[in-house]
């Protein structure tokens, strides 16, 4: 009935709203005719469809607002993307498949190219790829972590990150950060860290070329 990040299916959500609909229509009219009481005791389940509905909708509704945005693609009447942003606690209440998908998100709201998902089941590291508009191809492998990635994780990303997937920008992104052994094994390697700090700014609206340092793109 829902997708990973909490949110309802579009046809989940249509007969939702159908039924919360009808009965609402059934409820209106039996007020206006002065029998909207006896109807009620006479039908519960029409009542409990609705109070369901109004509970999943309200709660697909939070989760919208609550994530401060729209999904990637949806559009204003000017043809501009909505901006998306995402807090903090919204990424620690995800699954790592979410997580992996909100990523994907934040690139294609920037402007990355066909910015997808591809992590699952024989990956090589690779979770979300996407290409910038000079044909550069980003790599990102994203942990979501209670704890700090330590330096065997870089190190085992930097093994497939550009032999395998052909990455010009290999980023990897750490929800509880990194220790300082794997940071300073990105630095000597050209592995671009994204930790919490980092994160935060570019789920809150900053482009991800803008939070990381210009160097470590060279």
């Amino acid at each position: 009935m829902v997708y990973g990040d909490g949110t309802m299916k579009p046809g989940v959500k249509a007969v939702v709203g159908l039924i919360v609909g009808m009965t609402v229509a059934r409820l209106l009219w039996r007020w206006v005719t002065g029998s909207a009481l006896p109807w009620i005791g006479e039908h519960p389940w029409w009542i409990g469809f609705a109070c369901l509905g109004v509970v999943l909708l309200a709660a697909t509704l939070v989760d919208r607002v609550g994530r401060g945005g729209y999904g990637y693609g949806e559009q204003e009447a000017d043809g501009e993307l909505y901006s998306l942003t995402y807090r903090m606690r919204d990424f620690a209440a995800m699954t790592p498949t979410a997580f992996e998908q909100a990523c994907a998100e934040l690139l294609a709201r920037d402007g990355f190219l066909q910015a997808r998902r591809v992590g699952g089941a024989g990956d090589l590291g690779a979770d979300v790829v996407a290409w910038d508009d000079q044909g550069r191809k980003l790599v990102l492998q994203c942990k979501r972590y209670a704890r700090p990635v330590g330096s065997k994780e870089v190190q085992t990303f930097n093994g497939t990150a550009r032999p395998e997937h052909g990455a010009h920008h290999p980023i990897m992104i750490g929800l509880s950060g990194f220790t300082r052994p794997a940071t300073d094994f990105g630095a000597r390697h050209g592995i671009v860290l994204l930790g919490r700090p980092e994160l935060k700014r570019w789920a809150h609206g900053a482009h991800l070329y803008d939070v990381i340092e210009a160097g470590a793109l060279e």
